[in-house]
């Protein structure tokens, strides 16, 4: 495991994190560097540019969904064999679950993994003005270690020398480099259907000019040696074989379901479950010696008319959950097992037909957000008192056709409601669930997969 570590931290959303971030990683690895990238919270696309960039899995580092130690595991069995570590942060430095602490924030993550920040501020409109905003950020919690900063968005040398200037003299703390204003290097707009492209190379060109650019004006060299700190130490608890629960759990994964923590999946391993992997888009049936289903989430409606004709693979997890399959299905899973999906532009395609109801894709957010979840009746994740966090975000509505039974008691900064439903040994819902925040909810799943392969 490496001791070198940092984390790339905005002084709000939209500042440029993610560009420096895949910079910065690129500049490493251009050096010869293996690099493990992280993402703060329970962000699926960002963490798909550091796979692309680092051709390591990224990892979600999440201070909220996780206990503390969790997390501190997670760092430390993603971190092994590389040479440097990089936390991209998640809106701005001290933004989290509540505006009154530090909970789920970046500088909270940044603390439990004593790792040293470099605060990216957005200096277009202002000059000595950054020394201020970077002495509030040191101020409001002398925990945290800010230990550098970058410019962005600066509109020459001679207008970051000001910036270098003013910060280090009134914050103490060197100010790494810059990225120019009129550079024309930028992200393109973070949207769903970003993933697949990335994952097929259409950016590549890009994420590589993103790494010149960063090398050409911001010190890598200072910041690698910034970056080193005494290795991190943490309980092996959770990646540790847990008990022999001996099934195997089909995982629908490619272009249209790959919204999985890594953790879940290495989690499943753990109990003792092995997993069979398969594409419903390149049209691979449900394996027949499967005994449950995890349908994650995606983007079956970037995928839909390929899905819709793929009737075998809809035919072959229609049929088994008839004769009782367990089925755990998030996001994308429950719209695919709707009867149809209606995409934006108001073409709709026939989908698994196993929940009564259809399936809408909108222009705004349906819902964003942490989730407190328990198990509604008849609910067999959950036992009495049981519960598990997770994190909703999506632009589709599901309306169903006929009453379905209710899945999930989720509570968010909105209040307390009923999310997903239920149909036979189906546990369908938006919800994205972290199994390591309660990993019972997962061998409830297994145990129920072990019980209907004795039926069987």
């Amino acid at each position: 495991m490496t001791s070198r570590r940092l984390v790339l931290a905005g002084v709000s959303s939209g500042v440029g994190k993610t560009s420096i971030t895949i910079g910065l990683m690129a500049a490493f690895m251009k050096k010869g560097f293996t690099v493990q990238g992280f993402k703060c919270g329970p962000d699926y696309i960002d963490p798909s540019y550091h796979t692309a960039v680092t051709n390591r899995p990224s990892r979600n580092l999440d201070s909220w969904m996780l206990p503390k130690e969790v997390v501190k595991e997670v760092y430390v069995k993603g971190s092994e064999g590389a040479d440097i570590s990089i936390i991209e942060g998640v809106m701005g430095f001290y933004d989290g679950k509540s505006p009154t602490s530090n909970q789920g924030s970046t500088a909270e993550l940044s603390v439990v993994l004593d790792a040293p920040t470099f605060l990216i501020v957005d200096c277009s409109a202002m000059a000595r003005s950054a020394a201020a905003i970077v002495k509030g950020f040191q101020v409001l919690d002398p925990e945290v270690n800010i230990a550098g900063v970058i410019a962005n968005k600066v509109g020459s040398k001679g207008h970051y020398e000001l910036i270098k200037e003013a910060v280090e003299q009134e914050c103490g703390i060197p100010v790494c480099g810059y990225l120019l204003k009129n550079k024309n290097i930028e992200m393109p707009e973070r949207h769903l259907g970003l993933v697949p492209s990335i994952e097929r190379g259409e950016l590549d060109e890009q994420l590589a000019q993103l790494g010149d650019a960063v090398a050409e004006t911001i010190d890598v060299e200072r910041i690698y040696q910034i970056s080193k700190r005494p290795p991190l130490n943490a309980e092996p608890s959770l990646f540790q074989r847990k008990a022999s629960i001996d099934v195997k759990v089909a995982v629908a994964r490619d272009e249209a379901f790959n919204f999985y923590y890594p953790e879940n999946l290495e989690l499943i391993e753990a109990y003792g479950a092995e997993i069979l992997y398969f594409s419903p888009v390149k049209g691979e049936v449900l394996p027949s010696e499967a005994d449950g289903l995890y349908l994650g989430g995606g983007f079956p409606e970037q995928f839909a008319e390929k899905l819709a004709e793929n009737n075998e693979v809809k035919h072959s997890i229609a049929e088994r959950i008839e004769k009782g399959m367990p089925v755990l299905a998030e996001c994308g899973g429950l719209m695919y097992l709707s009867e149809s999906i209606t995409t934006i532009d108001g073409n709709t395609y026939p989908m698994a037909g196993v929940l009564k109801g259809k399936t809408e894709m909108q222009a705004k957010l349906a819902a964003l957000g942490y989730r407190e979840i328990s198990g509604l009746e008849n609910n067999y994740l959950f036992n009495d008192g049981m519960e598990v966090r997770g994190h909703e975000f999506h632009y589709s509505t599901f309306k169903p056709a006929v009453e379905l039974p209710g899945a999930y008691r989720v509570s968010s900064r909105f209040g307390t409601g009923e999310e997903g439903f239920l149909y036979k040994n189906v546990i369908a819902g938006y919800t994205h669930i972290h199994f390591a925040s309660n990993p019972l909810v997962l061998k409830n799943f297994l145990q129920k997969c072990k019980e209907e392969q004795r039926n069987g």
